[in-house]
């Protein structure tokens, strides 16, 4: 595929790859509660490698603060569950993996309670050209179906604060 034909298709991630594409922009992922789910579906989109610049997968909480620079002192206070973490690994990702969009992704997918937060209680994160916006989220279900909740949930925030941007 040549850089001037850009992906076909019409799902959500397809979406993603063509929007970013027709921006010349690139997209990179912090990952916690989605296990590099998120990034797995971007991936799977044909031309993603023109767009997609890469994924931390912090899954264990000291990963966060070695690898996506999310401040020790906020994670021993908070825990990992918590919104201005979500914020902290989507900017950290957003200057590690020199991208201009990154969306993060933290919270408890069960099957047990963690940190005294519930199942199902998810922060995506999106740090961009326009700052950086958190979002909580209550999802029920699996824990497979709440990390696939959280992956497309994420996705659609993305198209939307572009959007968002564009309309500006």
């Amino acid at each position: 595929m040549s850089r001037a034909e850009p992906p076909p298709g019409g799902s959500l991630a397809q979406a993603v790859v063509r929007a970013l594409w027709d921006r010349g922009q690139t997209l990179a992922s912090v990952e916690s509660l989605t296990g590099g789910l998120l990034a797995a579906t971007v991936v799977d989109v044909a031309g993603a490698s023109h767009v997609f610049r890469g994924a931390l997968v912090v899954y264990a909480t000291d990963m966060k603060a070695s690898l996506a620079d999310v401040p020790a002192d906020l994670l021993a206070e908070r825990g990992p569950v918590d919104p201005d973490v979500a914020v902290a690994l989507a900017e950290g990702g957003r200057r590690r993996c020199n991208a201009d969009w990154c969306l993060s992704t933290t919270g408890v997918a069960g099957p047990k309670p963690q940190g005294g937060k519930p199942v199902g209680l998810v922060f995506i994160a999106l740090a961009g050209p326009g700052g950086t916006v958190v979002r909580r989220f209550d999802l029920d279900g699996s824990r497979a179906a709440i990390r696939t909740a959280t992956v497309t949930t994420a996705l659609r925030l993305l198209l939307d604060e572009m959007n968002e941007l564009d309309a500006r």
